[in-house]
């Protein structure tokens, strides 16, 4: 049963960014990929990478072969700039090569290309905020 995830809370207004992609549908490439994903096996110098870009939170949730990417950032965070940045800082390429083979969508698509922005629909929040 799912109790749910904690959320962190910041002392400034924060953004989230959702977004989209679909793995291969194999089962041994899926979980090739969520091993890479783990904590054990996560590159740190991609981690230190997203940091350095103003990523303050990532979380990518899996429905079989679907990924969905949330991210946090500050308020003045633009991501078009955040992504052409990243794709430049150590490891970045080597990462994005590896994670190709998972991924259903053209070998040579950056980030950006295989990762689909998804448009909010629908929102709740408590009147407090």
């Amino acid at each position: 049963m799912n109790q749910g995830y904690p959320q962190m809370q910041y002392p400034f207004k924060t953004k989230r960014y959702c977004q989209t992609m679909e793995l291969k549908d194999d089962a041994e490439l899926i979980r090739k990929y969520c091993l890479a994903h783990d904590e054990q096996h996560f590159r740190p110098e991609i981690m230190a990478g997203m940091r350095e870009v103003g990523i303050l939170e990532m979380e990518v949730y899996i429905a079989g072969n679907r990924l969905v990417m949330i991210v946090e950032a500050h308020e003045d965070f633009n991501w078009d700039d955040a992504m052409t940045r990243l794709a430049t800082l150590p490891g970045q390429q080597e990462w994005e090569e590896y994670v190709a083979q998972f991924q259903n969508c053209s070998a040579e698509a950056t980030s950006d290309e295989k990762w689909q922005m998804m448009t909010r629909i629908f929102h709740i929040y408590d009147k407090g905020e």
